[in-house]
């Protein structure tokens, strides 16, 4: 099996976090006999520092030639000056657009040892909650023309554009389907259908695409009454599908339900294998340096990588249970501190989670 793993750490807590997930790996090829090759790349503020560009035609070669890519964050306050199209952040869009990487999948899952960080009620934890929003990634008002600010009668004015194509919605669409297939059978398409025509076009083309999966039970739910219910009534959903900037903001908002950004993965792929795996927290500079930064949202990611790009669900699940039994134990980072437990590192917590892992293989 060819294994080569782009490694991008990028700015900030970045690079602190996708260190640690590079140990867990590591662990994973010890104790399950595996090999992966590590290529590292430049992306973000670290690259405009070193090269003037924010994604180095190498970096962006280095990925198209991997079997997956594992990333930390991009940009901080030190490039904050820098023109709009060329940010940093802008970079990691440019690698997902080249890439086709159309599926962004972010699992929620709730556990009930976090439930005292979590800002809800205690039986809306319950034993535990676990659904994923897949977002669509390539397209919509990230990507769409036109876009900018320009001169206008009132001072400026800025423009961005939202618009999907049939065949944009119906590949995510299905990408839904085919999850939820796996899951419980039940998908809920996320839109705004009311007032948006690129949100009518969204649930007709679902509508359509449902027909080919008479097995999965389709729920159509305005944005703004998904992002009530995900607070109010986690439980109901299983497998959510929408659009980017719709994806964006529920998912930092179902963060809440986690405990913490620094808690959440993500996966990030197209019609092939490849993917790219990255935690959805940013470079987080007030903390950078300090080896506090919750690890866990990287790591997970390579779990993701291992499931998806390489088929390996053992050793996958092998590390989100390694986390779980962490978390059990009393294992917390500042992001999600309890008092009486114990407050550990961003180095800490990766070796209290490796332990687990020997312990369990």
């Amino acid at each position: 099996m060819d294994t080569k793993i782009t490694v991008i750490p990028g700015d900030g807590i970045g690079q602190e976090v996708t260190a640690e997930a590079i140990r867990v790996l590591d662990t994973i090829q010890d104790e399950y006999g595996h090999r992966f090759e590590y290529e590292y790349g430049l992306l973000g503020g670290c690259a405009i520092d070193e090269t003037g560009t924010a994604l180095p035609q190498e970096t962006l070669d280095l990925c198209r030639r991997s079997n997956a890519i594992l990333f930390g964050a991009a940009g901080g306050p030190e490039w904050e000056d820098v023109p709009s199209a060329e940010r940093p952040e802008r970079a990691v869009g440019t690698i997902r657009k080249e890439l086709d990487l159309f599926v962004n999948l972010r699992p929620i899952r709730g556990r009930k040892a976090l439930a005292p960080v979590m800002p809800v009620k205690d039986e809306i934890v319950g034993e535990g909650l676990d659904f994923i929003v897949i977002r669509e990634l390539a397209g919509g008002l990230y990507y769409g023309e036109p876009r900018g600010i320009e001169p206008h009668a009132d001072g400026e004015r800025g423009c961005n554009t939202l618009a999907y194509t049939t065949r944009e919605i119906d590949r995510v669409v299905r990408a839904g389907f085919e999850l939820a297939r796996k899951r419980s059978q039940r998908l809920t398409s996320v839109a705004k259908e009311n007032m948006l025509e690129s949100s009518k076009l969204w649930r007709e083309v679902a509508t359509k695409v449902s027909q080919d999966y008479p097995d999965v039970e389709l729920n159509h739910i305005l944005v703004d009454a998904c992002a009530y219910h995900i607070i109010r009534n986690p439980s109901q959903f299983d497998v959510m599908v929408t659009g980017n900037i719709f994806g964006d903001i529920l998912t930092d908002e179902a963060a809440v339900l986690v405990g913490s950004l620094g808690m959440c993965p993500s996966a990030s792929y197209g019609n092939a294998k490849q993917g790219f795996y990255e935690p959805i927290h940013g470079t987080a500079p007030d903390i950078t340096g300090q080896g506090i930064a919750n690890p866990i949202g990287e790591i997970l990611s390579a779990a993701l990588l291992l499931r998806h790009s390489f088929d390996l669900d053992t050793e996958a699940a092998a590390i989100e249970n390694a986390v779980d039994r962490a978390i059990d134990k009393g294992f917390r980072t500042v992001d999600i501190q309890q008092p009486g437990l114990k407050t550990v590192g961003t180095i800490e917590m990766t070796d209290a989670i490796i332990a687990e892992l020997r312990s369990d293989s």
